[in-house]
């Protein structure tokens, strides 16, 4: 059974910065694929980020520039350092891992509120 816990949500001031944990746990593959969605109020679940195995990434153009995803293979834990955040950005972030099949988190609030 695999399973993802996330870490590092919170309130913070527009122009502030978070950073988002996750780490899988269970049997995972060697070639996989984790990342981040997230699902503002009334809309669709979308895309932040998707870092391989390999290293290679993939941003939401909304995000590119102030935001990056980083990995530790060996911890089988994926990062989001969240910079300049804007009001926009306020969401439930929810970790995402491809293992053979898809796995989510059990989502983390992200506010971005003066």
């Amino acid at each position: 059974q695999v399973q993802l816990v996330e870490s590092g949500g919170g309130l913070v001031q527009p122009g502030g910065s978070l950073r988002l944990s996750c780490a899988a746990s269970g049997s995972i593959v060697s070639s996989n694929r984790m990342g981040w969605y997230r699902q503002a109020p009334g809309k669709e679940r979308e895309l932040v980020a998707l870092i391989r195995d390999g290293g290679n990434t993939n941003y939401a153009d909304s995000v590119k520039g102030r935001f990056t995803i980083s990995r530790e293979n060996a911890k089988n834990t994926v990062y989001l350092q969240m910079n300049s955040l804007k009001p926009e950005d306020t969401a439930v972030y929810y970790c995402y891992l491809w293992n053979l099949r898809n796995y989510w988190g059990q989502g983390t609030q992200v506010t971005v509120s003066s």
